[in-house]
């Protein structure tokens, strides 16, 4: 056995030095050549509330954002791709690959919440873990703030950031001001707002340093721009598109901040990094809460506004550059793609609803989107379904909404605003939708119809 390894390192030490000839032969630091022999790595940059209008390659008319659109120049811009329609069912979707009512986890957890995401979910950082992935999320995380919640309880070999929102100041009738935490730690309470996009970015770039040398998934969702919105001096006053503009421009910052790092480190060539939003903007917010335009509503609702946002991907020399691709595909579907890149196994024991979408991302010739159909839940009650170019707004009264929304049938392709209402020419196709949406109820579950999923997963409970 001894002579087995010392050969067997000496192989490896010949392998190295032959990988490290050919890389400085071709011009390559030793460290990135050996970056491209291992699984990629993996940075998924999350916004808190970002319009799919507010970002300068989407149609920003005021807000600069320089860094994505260059992102979105050297790799793919996705034009129809979906969120949940509030935070934390956004935020679970992407952790487990699930829709949230799947997973006990639909509606916004605060700080008086005693649930959160199970201990039995398998969390893509878990996932990527096996593989032996370093795995790090900074910034909000709002799938429960107990210990037994948090980031390192799920996969996550460190955390920086906020539990959950920034406006949740409250537990019950008592001031609670937001913590800042690092692990399992409360750091700082009141958590400094101003800075907060600043340090994340800092904390993001120790952690692409500190784990040069292995594959690391690194998970960024910030906590702006959610209200109230904050920015350093440095950044106020300087965007056309006033405060909300600021804070923008400071996440676009951001970003080059980390894409500089990459490139720097000799990463760049081995990292996908992926950057969307959680859902629609807060319209009620006013001049803070941005804008979804030319989509139809805003956060909360499960209309395009609510629910289709900004979303970039780039990976030099295995994404296209310059491509936009106008496929369905969501924020579960990251889960999938990231374990199928990494080599990594999929839980086979649950239903995973993501796939898939590197054949979309790589620019594969007839690609297309792997959902036949995508369901638009807003808490437990299932209000939307689309397919194809097609979208069925289901009866359903809104939350905290008298009314009641009638059925509609709108086409995407030529009606992006959700304006003309066409089920009534079309009969067949509205009953093909109202099939579909049967069987995720079935499925999923829905409060509008009483009916309980035979598939779902309770949540963690304290």
């Amino acid at each position: 056995m001894k002579h087995y390894c010392e050969s067997e390192s000496r192989r490896r030490f010949l392998a190295a030095s032959a990988a490290s000839s050919a890389a400085l032969m071709l011009g390559m630091k030793p460290a990135e050549a050996e970056a491209r022999r291992r699984p990629p790595n993996f940075i998924v940059i999350l916004t808190d509330d970002q319009g799919y209008q507010d970002v300068g390659c989407y149609g920003a008319p005021l807000i600069r954002t320089p860094r994505l659109d260059r992102m979105a120049a050297e790799g793919m811009k996705l034009t129809s791709f979906y969120a949940a329609p509030v935070c934390t069912p956004s935020r679970a979707r992407i952790v487990t690959g699930c829709y949230p009512p799947r997973v006990g986890l639909p509606n916004v957890l605060n700080a008086n919440s005693d649930t959160g995401i199970s201990d039995r979910e398998t969390t893509i950082a878990e996932v990527l873990k096996e593989r032996g992935y370093a795995t790090g999320c900074i910034g909000k995380w709002h799938l429960g703030y107990q210990p037994k919640f948090l980031p390192t309880r799920h996969g996550f070999d460190s955390y920086f950031g906020l539990p959950y929102s920034n406006d949740m100041n409250r537990k019950g009738n008592e001031a609670f001001p937001v913590p800042l935490m690092r692990n399992e730690k409360v750091i700082e309470r009141p958590a400094v707002q101003e800075t907060l996009t600043e340090r994340y970015t800092e904390e993001a770039i120790r952690f692409v340093r500190r784990n040069r040398t292995r594959p690391f998934f690194l998970y960024l969702p910030h906590t702006f721009p959610h209200v109230p919105l904050h920015v350093s001096e440095r950044f106020r006053g300087k965007s056309k598109g006033g405060l909300y503009g600021d804070v923008i421009e400071c996440l676009d910052w951001s970003t080059g901040q980390i894409l500089d790092a990459l490139k720097e480190e000799g990463l760049d060539d081995n990292t996908l990094v992926i950057f969307t939003s959680d859902n629609g903007p807060w319209l009620v917010k006013g001049n803070d809460g941005g804008s979804a335009l030319p989509l139809r509503a805003g956060k909360g609702t499960t209309y395009e506004g609510g629910v289709r946002v900004p979303c970039i991907a780039r990976w030099p020399g295995r994404i296209p550059a310059g491509t936009v691709c106008p496929e369905m595909a969501a924020n579960f579907d990251i889960y999938p793609t990231l374990a199928k890149l990494a080599g990594a196994t999929v839980p086979e024991d649950r239903i995973i609803d993501g796939r898939d979408i590197w054949p979309l991302l790589s620019g594969q010739p007839g690609a297309k989107s792997p959902h036949e159909a995508l369901f638009y839940y807003r808490g437990n009650a299932l209000q939307a379904v689309r397919s194809g170019r097609w979208k069925l707004i289901l009866e359903h009264q809104p939350q905290g909404s008298k009314e009641t929304t009638p059925l509609a049938l709108y086409d995407l392709e030529t009606d992006i605003g959700e304006t003309r209402d066409l089920s009534a020419g079309y009969p067949k196709l509205v009953q093909r939708l109202q099939q579909m949406a049967e069987k995720c109820r079935d499925d999923i579950g829905d409060s509008v119809t009483g009916r309980t999923g035979r598939n779902c997963r309770p949540p963690g409970k304290v």
